[in-house]
């Protein structure tokens, strides 16, 4: 009896400890590193990533403006102190839905492009998945998802 008593207990603690997964802990520097990404310049030549910079660049004012608003999305949510995975990657859902308008404008290159931006948001917050909305903005699919 008290063996299953101990079973009990040890899987009530594992049940509240794998509940609490999934939250991330805003990193202490996460609000001006939001500030940095902000205020640099985008889709502009890259070498490192071999970006050869926008092809259309009248669509750069109007890319940079909408990348800038899934950074303030992801400020707002690490401000909290406790944002869930979840609620970061309905954050990256709604900033790639803003690009919907432009999206067929866009070449292979850029919208690389901003799937990378994408991928630095979820590195100042240490977010490891996007969900699969990264793949399905850029291949139209998950590839996780069967």
């Amino acid at each position: 009896m008290k063996q299953n008593l101990n079973l009990l207990i040890g899987l009530t603690l594992l049940l509240f400890t794998a509940s609490g997964q999934g939250q991330i802990k805003t990193p202490e520097n996460a609000i001006p590193k939001f500030e940095q990404f902000k205020n640099k310049e985008k889709f502009i030549k890259d070498d490192k990533l071999f970006y050869t910079g926008i092809g259309d660049p009248k669509l750069k004012p109007n890319l940079t403006e909408k990348i800038n608003l899934a950074a303030d999305d992801f400020k707002r949510l690490s401000e909290k102190g406790n944002a869930t995975d979840k609620e970061y990657q309905n954050a990256i859902k709604i900033g790639l839905d803003r690009f919907a308008d432009l999206y067929l404008k866009l070449d292979t290159g850029d919208r690389e492009r901003v799937c990378y931006y994408f991928e630095e948001l979820m590195d100042i917050v240490g977010l490891e998945s996007s969900g699969g909305h990264l793949n399905i903005f850029m291949y139209g699919f998950d590839p996780t998802k069967k």
